[in-house]
Formats: C-alpha cells, structure tokens, sequence
C-alpha cells in the first residue's frame, strides 16, 4: 500500500543510509516498499511517541538490509518459490516430530547420523528443541537463553548445525529451531551488563528499586510456576533492583517497550533465517507485552509485535514462517494467526493444544462428547495457516479447553478436570496411567499433567504386570491418537521415542538441577538398542512403529488431509465415537471420512448419519488405512475397540 507519510519516511532512511543497489537486490525493495507501511504503522503505535523514533526506525531498516546482504543464494531462491507457492507449508506430505538432541542423538553430529531413521519413519520436518548456549545448571532445558548466537557446546558447534541443515536439505527435510523471545537468561550479557549498572541495558529488562511496581503488576498476574517459581518478580542482589522473571527467577522477562529490544529480536531471528531455518518456533509470545492491571498475557501490543516481526521477516527471508508457542484459551490462540485477516499476517502456524487435551479426555472417559463440543467450539483459522497437532510434546498436559464446553457435556468443570488428574496419576481405580501432577497450584487446586505418551496410554502398568489385553489396548491408544493428528487437519508433531512406546524415565530425580520438575521424565534419552527393537517382530517397538509408519505414509497420499479449511464434524448419537469429513476438489481419496472409537468395545454407528450429509452414498466402503473393503451390515457401520477408520467410497 502506498502511503505519503510512510513512503516518504522510507526515502529519508534509505537516502540517510548507503544502500546496496543491482539486480540481486530488486525483490529486497519490492518486498520492503510492499511491507512499509505496516512496519510504519506498527512502529509507530508502539514507539511514536518516543524523540528517537526516526531513529530507531532506521535501525530497523538497516537490520533488514544487513541481513539480506548475508542471506544466501539458495535461501533467496527458495524465498522465490515458496512466495509462488504460498501454501507450501499446508500440504499432507509434512509430518514432523519434537525432540532434544542431547536426548535423542547426543549431539548435533550424531544427528545427521539418525536421519535414515527419521525417514524410515517418514518424518520430513524435525523440531530440534532449543539448542543455544545457556548456563550449565538453571537454564529451564534451553529455554534460558546465555547467547542467541551460538550452539551450546553440550549440542556441539555452529558447524556441525550447518552440516546437518544440508543435510537435511539434500532430504528435502525442514528444520525448525526455537528462538526465545519473552526472555533471556540472567547471565546473558544484557543481563550482565545491567547487573553492572548499565542503563542502556537494564532498560531491555523491567527492573525497578522498590516493590511498589512489581505489586502493582503482580495484582492481576496469574503464577506460571506456582510451586517452584511463586511470583513474577526477583531480587537482584547486585543491584538492589526487582527484576521480572515471570517463569524462573534466571530467566528475566524483555522489556518490548524499549524499540532496541524489539530490533534486536529482529536481527536474531534473520540471523537463523539465514542459517536455513525453515521455521522459527517464537517462545512464549502470549507473554511479550506487560501493562499494570492485567494478565500480562495475550495484550495486543504483543500481536502488534508479533505482525511487525512477520513484516520484518517477509522483507528479508520470506520463506521463513513462524510458529506461534501460546498454550492459552482457543479464542486466544487463534488470534496469534493474525486477527481481521484472510491470510496469516503474525505466525503461520499454532499449536493446538486445546486438540491435544480433548484427545487426553476421550481417552480417559471413554466417551467424545466433550471432544466434539471442543472441536465445535474451536474457531475457524485463516486461509493461509494451520495446526501444529500433537499427542505428547516436551511441556506437560493443561486441560485448558473451555468450561463452557465441559458443563455442554454434562460434567462440572472443577471436579471433572479433577477427575482427569487423578486418572492419569494413577489415583483412579480404572486407570493403568502412570503420570504426575504438574504446577500444582495449592491456591486453587489447580493442576496439569507430566508423562510419557506410552506411560500415560498405560503400556508401563500393562507391560510390569505381564498383561497381553493390556498390552494391546495401551498399544491400539497410541496408535489411534496418533491417527488423529495425522488426519484432523494440520500438521502432525510427533514427539521424540513415542513411534515405539518409550515409557517414563526417572533418572532425573538423580540431577539436583531437574529433580524438582517432574516433565524430565517425559524427556528421555533415547536407548537406541531398544530403538533397534521395532526391526524385530512381534515386540512392541515393532508393533508401534509399523502402524504410525504405515499412518504416515497413506496420509501423504491423501489430498483431501492437505489444511485447506476442508474438516467438517458429523454429529453421532453414539457418545464413543467421533467424525469428521476431510474434503478437497479435486485429488486422490478427495473424500474421506473418518470415524474414531474410543472404547475398548465395538461401537456400532447407522449409515443414515453419513448419508444425511450426502456421504456413503455407495453399498461398500474403503478403509484406506488397511485396505480392507467394508460392507456394513443392516445398515449399521461397526468400529472396533480403540480404532479410527479412514473412509472412502
């Protein structure tokens, strides 16, 4: 959009500062003269009030130059492409999977060396969870952040990162890194210099020399970390400051009303742009903009930044796409796709972790009613964005779907995410879970859960008592969530040893600096001889691995699973069963419908349910998954225990 004020702005920048000129830099000034305007705007509504906005604003410019003049040849190339092929990103052929280097390979030297196992698998999108430099002991497993520059030498070097990313470019492989953009470490250098007493720096950070602003903030801000982090501010003995530290008194929150913390966050995410990071995974963006009085989360100055950092990308790396990580309400997360817009104009992609919890209720109830008045309740994204769908990942399990569509299912929303907790910590006498309350909040009672998928499923209960039934019920569960994902619409994450049942891990308890987080048991490191397993038949690793394989392989083959806002729910009488219909024009299987039981008996569903809706219009059906041909009989469609079927006709 052309805009006078804005425009002519831009012409005193780019005069002010030498700029490269010649024909590699033509689509740096088409992009930058497109984006401008909302970068201005943007810019403008946050910082316009400050004498140095001009300024600051010419920082940010020249940011996006020096980055472009770095980015890489191929990078501009496949810039290019994905800018023709806009929603590259929302094909069926992605499946990812979450892991922690050290926890998975040893390092990041070793990763290349793990790759033929990632694609036997048929994952072609890795998230390497965080991998920059970070103090030995509190570093909240990466998520404390010494230096954004550079690898921890517990992963191994820049060099061996940039060996993996060809790597996996030659595999035609996306990689995801995390950049942590609410806080920093308190031993990275901002952090060191305002504990010198460094004004520049400890303006990045909300530091003030008394309590009466941190009570005033800390009014109406809920506790992240209730039992091990009570609070949300630090006493900082080298300067007698309290300092804001919203997860762990070592990880002090940045202070985004300063213009120079924003541009700093801009040059680091291009700099791993520049890298050939595919997608950037922006940590705790709900968390960016702090203001007295309220939550501190989800504020619109943090979407505001949120839309000027994708301006700022799009500028110079356009190729690049975000990952929004707010694990908040479904009326809030979708808002991190970019409000009032067709296209996603702030992250690309969100996790949907109200999904992931929904999945974890039908499961213990056996029942889906609560899933699908979630479902229902979810709102619809934008065109141009889609899911991240997930089972298990590093962080542990909130029940964060709404009240509403808890009493909409016939529970009470206190005792029935009570119930939930004690079911899968194992203090529900039905229940074969193995996990452990997380964040306990004393105040409210309040909790979420920790666990290994398999753990959780109750494969470690079945396996110690020798039980096969067992056995093969937990197995089926894994199975048929990961079916889910796989087809709900989205992209499916896979997390890390859950392809072949990798069960609780309590060698944390052993490490004074994980003892008092219980997720360190969901965050194992991997025993590649038991991986070996899934290759020799019949074991459970075999079992697993050869059905999330085969999951992976026919999705890809799907063009109705391609996120193109094509799910529609079908509503059944049977509360064990939940549907949905998966449609695109034109493709192989354009149609599919698939219907999940999550009972451990047979669940029998009429035909007219279907057909009311225009599907199953035909005598036999196709369940694509095995190939099977299925004729229903009396017009009933039977679903077997713990199953999801993936149906065409």
């Amino acid at each position: 959009m052309y805009e006078q004020i804005s425009h002519s702005l831009l012409n005193d920048i780019l005069t002010q500062y030498k700029q490269p000129q010649g024909e590699d830099w033509q689509h740096f000034y088409t992009r930058l003269g497109a984006n401008f305007y909302a970068i201005h705007s943007l810019f403008q509504h946050l910082y316009g009030q400050r004498p140095d906005f001009k300024e600051q604003l010419g920082k940010l410019v020249s940011v996006l130059a020096q980055q472009y003049a770095q980015r890489a040849q191929h990078l501009r190339a496949k810039d290019l492409e994905r800018e023709k092929n806009h929603d590259w990103f929302m094909q069926q052929k992605w499946v990812g999977m979450a892991l922690y280097c050290q926890g998975f390979a040893g390092d990041l030297a070793n990763m290349r060396e793990k790759l033929p196992y990632v694609q036997d698998l048929g994952v072609n999108l890795l998230h390497i969870l965080p991998i920059c430099d970070c103090p030995a002991e509190q570093n909240d497993g990466g998520y404390a952040v010494r230096d954004f520059r550079k690898i921890d030498a517990r992963n191994g070097t820049m060099q061996d990162l940039e060996q993996l990313i060809a790597a996996m470019q030659q595999c035609d492989m996306l990689l995801t890194l995390d950049v942590v953009v609410n806080h920093t470490s308190d031993e990275h250098a901002w952090a060191m210099q305002a504990k010198q007493g460094v004004q520049q720096y400890q303006d990045y950070y909300f530091m003030y020399p008394d309590r009466t602003m941190p009570d005033m903030f800390e009014a109406a801000m809920p506790e992240v970390f209730p039992e091990n982090a009570p609070g949300s501010f630090t006493l900082n003995p080298e300067t007698g400051k309290w300092v804001m530290t919203v997860f762990n008194h070592y990880q002090w929150d940045l202070n985004y009303s300063n213009p120079a913390v924003l541009i700093e966050m801009v040059d680091i995410i291009l700099f791993w742009a520049n890298k050939g990071v595919d997608i950037l995974r922006l940590d705790a963006v709900a968390f960016l903009w702090k203001k007295i009085g309220s939550t501190c989360q989800n504020e619109r100055e943090a979407h505001l930044i949120l839309q000027l950092l994708k301006d700022c990308c799009q500028v110079t790396a356009p190729g690049v796409i975000f990952i929004a990580e707010a694990i908040v309400a479904p009326i809030e997360i979708i808002k991190y796709f970019g409000e009032d817009a067709i296209n996603a104009k702030e992250c690309e992609i969100a996790y949907n972790a109200t999904f992931m919890a929904l999945l974890w209720d039908a499961v213990a109830t056996k029942q889906t009613v609560l899933l699908t008045k979630g479902v229902e309740d979810l709102p619809e994204k934008l065109d141009r964005a889609t899911w991240l769908n997930y089972v298990r990942c590093h962080d542990d399990i909130g029940l964060g779907f709404s009240d509403k569509a808890i009493i909409e299912a016939g529970f009470d929303p206190v005792s029935h995410r009570r119930f939930l907790v004690d079911y899968y910590t194992g203090h529900y006498a039905e229940s074969n879970a193995r996990g452990f309350a997380f964040g306990v909040n004393k105040k409210t009672g309040d909790a979420r859960i920790s666990g290994a998928l398999a753990s959780l499923a109750g494969l470690e209960t079945a396996l110690e008592n020798q039980d096969e039934p067992a056995i093969e019920n937990a197995i089926m569960t894994i199975v048929l969530l990961h079916n889910l994902i796989m087809s709900f619409g989205g992209i499916p994450l896979i997390y890390y040893g859950d392809s072949v049942g990798t069960l609780n891990n309590d060698s944390y308890l052993q490490d004074e600096n994980k003892m008092h987080d219980n997720r360190w048991v969901h965050r194992p490191t991997l025993d590649w001889d038991v991986l070996a397993l899934r290759n020799q038949p019949g074991t459970v690793q075999q079992r697993l691995f050869s059905q999330i394989k085969q999951l992976i392989a026919i999705r890809k083959e799907i063009s109705a699973f391609a996120d193109l806002n094509n799910r529609e729910l079908i509503s059944l009488e049977n509360p064990h069963l939940f549907a949905f219909h998966r449609f695109v024009q034109t493709g192989m299987h354009s149609k599919v419908v698939v219907v999940a039981n999550f009972d451990t008996s047979p669940q029998s569903v009429p035909l007219h349910s279907f057909r009311q809706k225009g599907l199953f219009k035909g005598s036999a059906l196709t369940e694509l998954y095995s190939g099977q041909q299925i004729t229903p009989e009396s017009d009933l469609l039977t679903i077997p225990k713990l199953t999801a079927y993936w149906l065409s006709t």
